[in-house]
């Protein structure tokens, strides 16, 4: 049963979700009657109609929601699908946009925009509190536009000129106005709209008479008594007068000083001054009116404003001084001069009652002074004097304000620790005045230039002398004492010889004859510094080491000397040549000796063929015979041979002949067989001995000569087993002179 109920529940839920799914505002149209451009106070009808489609036939509730400017001004739920809002009076303010919107369930939609424009303001109306016043009295005008709606701006006129603008959110406003001028005065007022200021201004308001009254009767008078000549020291009366004491303000006033103050007639009395001389004035005053009477008020003098003078003028601390206080009798009729007395202060404390004051000037007595006249209850005062000890000038300090270099402009300055200023300072060389200054204020310095000095002796020779009370109390300063920076001369640059072994040590030695520790000395090869090669030396000479010198470090060197001078100076340079180390020497010696040698045997031999134009030709014989013969046809060969090349081979040239298996030279023709000692021939160096027809090829444009050698056959030699050769002789068949 529970579930049947609850079947049922869902479904009617359901059912209503479909419904108003159903529902959509097809359109909202938006009309205004009787027209869209109306005057003013018109009746105006909206109407609002929504057309709706909905799949059931039942009925809606409609929300209207009318809009001027996206400001809702109206709002109603009906059911109905008209709505109708009226305006039974509409004004500028009811210009503007309009729009409907309607909602249906979560439906929304919006009319057409529709413009209302309405013309012509309400004429506004004026009033005032009272329209008679007096003069400077407030007008109180109210000016109001009772059927208008919004914030509205209100304009004030005085015989039609604009005298105040005032803005209101409220269709009414009320307003003072003040006026100065006695006589009538026509009001009237206007008024626009601040959110439809297109629309203009209203006509004017009716117009409102105001009379504005003299205010003669709060005119007051003055007098003063005794009239006639008034002298210092008389009490005169002074009277301020009105005849209406009603409601106002009374003064009596001198320049811009109010004497006294009262709401009536009123005097005041007073003992009378010379500076009391002048216009007084009595002054009435109701609202912003005021109404005045003036009184010139002449008082005689009676005695001078007393002078107080000091003798010396200027004092300095130590010296006496004197104060005399004097003034002048100027009515003799009243008083004379030993009836003025005198009062002498310092600083307002009263220090004597008499003229005169003496004292010893310190600067305990420093201070204003003044005096003070006195006579028939009138006293005067001095105008103050200031008394202020000097200082003497204590003996100034003389000091260098630049670094001293010989031969440059340097600063000195000259300054006392204590004196009074201005203080005049002079600068002294050798005793004999050189410049002048004059320090007026504290922050002055008296500064001198100096041109130079040419030693540094002459720098004590400089002092100054400082007076602030005359030369004959000057002071004078002790000698001038300050580092004096010689500049360093030109620098000799010096090495122990001018040449030097590759590898070995060269030392440069860069001195100066003078000039101001500590000295800074730079060394340069072939103008390219050396490094590290600057040195600050607290002495004359800078050395500087070149380990292991090479060949490509010969050339000039040169040194630059420069100390606190900032004045550089340069060496002459010096050359220094590198010769090679001594083992390169000596191989270059031997090879220059193996040079000349063969350029020697080159010549030799060159010169050898020149002197001999012509060669001749030899022939020799070599014979080469075995001593046992093994065959009886042994074998004779005949050879060819250059008798210069034979001539070279021999190492000497005036030997022809000569043994050529054997160690033993032969110069002899003889055909005798060697000692037995002789050494005998290898077989094999026959062979050596058949390659000379080789190197004939290669001489081949020398004259030849023809040899003939006579050995035995190889196979002959083998059978000889060991047998030796028994001799081998060359014979020159012919031999001339080289």
């Amino acid at each position: 049963m529970s579930v049947c109920l609850l079947w049922l529940g869902l479904s009617a839920l359901w059912q209503a979700a479909d419904i108003h799914a159903a529902v959509t505002i097809d359109q909202v149209m938006l009309t205004v009657l009787p027209a869209s451009n109306v005057e003013s106070g018109t009746e105006v009808i909206f109407r609002c109609e929504a057309s709706v489609s909905q799949s059931l036939s039942q009925s809606l509730t409609y929300s209207f929601r009318l809009l001027q400017d996206d400001q809702v001004v109206y709002a109603e739920n009906i059911s109905a699908s008209v709505m109708e809002h009226s305006l039974s009076s509409v004004r500028v303010s009811n210009s503007g946009h309009y729009k409907c919107s309607v909602h249906i369930y979560d439906k929304h939609k919006m009319s057409n925009d529709l413009s209302l424009s309405v013309t012509g303001l309400q004429i506004p109306t004026l009033k005032v509190k009272s329209d008679i016043v007096s003069e400077g009295e407030d007008i109180i005008a109210t000016c109001s536009a009772s059927e208008e709606i919004g914030s509205l701006v209100f304009y004030f006129y005085e015989n039609d000129l604009e005298v105040k603008r005032v803005k209101s959110n409220s269709n009414s406003v009320k307003s003072i106005l003040t006026t100065q001028k006695v006589t009538e005065i026509y009001l009237r007022c206007a008024y626009i709209v601040i959110m439809h200021s297109n629309a203009g201004f209203s006509n004017k308001s009716n117009m409102v008479k105001v009379i504005v009254r003299d205010l003669d009767a709060i005119t007051p008078q003055i007098s003063i008594s005794p009239k006639g000549n008034v002298v210092e020291g008389d009490r005169v009366q002074i009277t301020c007068m009105v005849k209406y004491p009603s409601d106002l303000e009374l003064y009596l006033t001198k320049n811009i000083t109010i004497l006294h103050k009262s709401h009536t007639t009123f005097t005041k009395s007073l003992v009378v001054r010379a500076e009391d001389s002048g216009d007084y004035v009595c002054k009435a005053e109701k609202g912003s009116v005021q109404k005045k009477a003036v009184y010139m008020l002449h008082v005689a003098e009676l005695f001078s404003k007393p002078i107080l003078r000091m003798s010396p003028e200027e004092v300095f601390e130590g010296d006496r001084f004197n104060l005399t206080c004097s003034s002048n009798v100027t009515s003799s009729v009243k008083i004379g001069k030993a009836d003025i007395k005198y009062v002498l202060l310092k600083d307002g404390g009263r220090i004597k009652e008499d003229a005169e004051y003496e004292d010893t000037a310190s600067p305990a007595t420093n201070g204003k002074y003044y005096c003070m006249a006195m006579a028939k209850e009138v006293n005067k005062t001095s105008s103050p004097h200031d008394v202020k000890a000097k200082v003497p000038v204590s003996a100034p300090v003389i000091c260098a304000v630049d670094e001293v270099i010989v031969g440059k402009p340097f600063r000195v300055s000259c300054e006392a620790e204590s004196g009074t200023l201005p203080i005049n300072y002079t600068l002294l060389k050798t005793h004999v005045p050189v410049a002048h200054r004059t320090v007026v204020t504290a922050a002055d310095r008296a500064i001198f230039n100096v041109t130079s000095i040419s030693f540094p002796e002459d720098i004590n020779t400089f002092t100054c002398r400082a007076y602030n009370r005359g030369s004959s109390f000057s002071r004078t300063s002790e000698p001038l004492a300050s580092p004096v920076i010689v500049p360093v001369s030109r620098p000799v640059l010096e090495t122990k010889e001018d040449t030097i072994s590759e590898g070995s040590d060269l030392t440069l030695i860069c001195r100066v004859q003078q000039g101001t520790y500590p000295i800074t000395f730079t060394w340069y090869h072939n103008r390219v510094i050396l490094r590290p090669s600057i040195k600050e030396v607290r002495s004359s000479e800078g050395r500087h080491v070149i380990k292991a010198i090479k060949r490509e470090q010969r050339g000039n060197y040169y040194c630059e000397a420069s100390n606190y001078a900032s004045e550089t100076k340069e060496s002459d340079p010096a050359k220094i040549d590198v010769s090679l180390a001594l083992w390169k020497q000596a191989v270059i010696g031997l090879l220059c000796i193996l040079l000349l040698v063969a350029i020697v045997i080159v010549l030799t031999f060159f010169f050898k063929r020149v002197s001999h134009p012509r060669r001749r030709k030899q022939e020799t014989e070599l014979s080469v015979k075995p001593s046992r013969p093994k065959s009886g046809d042994p074998m004779r060969i005949s050879l060819t041979l250059d008798i210069e090349d034979n001539t070279v081979l021999n190492g000497t040239p005036g030997v022809m002949g000569r043994n050529v298996w054997s160690g033993n030279a032969s110069g002899s023709d003889s055909d005798d067989p060697p000692d037995e000692d002789s050494k005998l021939v290898q077989p094999q160096e026959v062979g050596l001995c058949r390659e000379v027809p080789v190197t004939k090829s290669i001489e081949h444009h020398y004259s030849v000569q023809h040899t003939e050698v006579q050995v035995s056959t190889p196979g002959v030699l083998e059978q000889a087993d060991g047998a030796a050769v028994e001799y081998a002789q060359l014979n020159n068949s012919e031999q001339g002179p080289a």
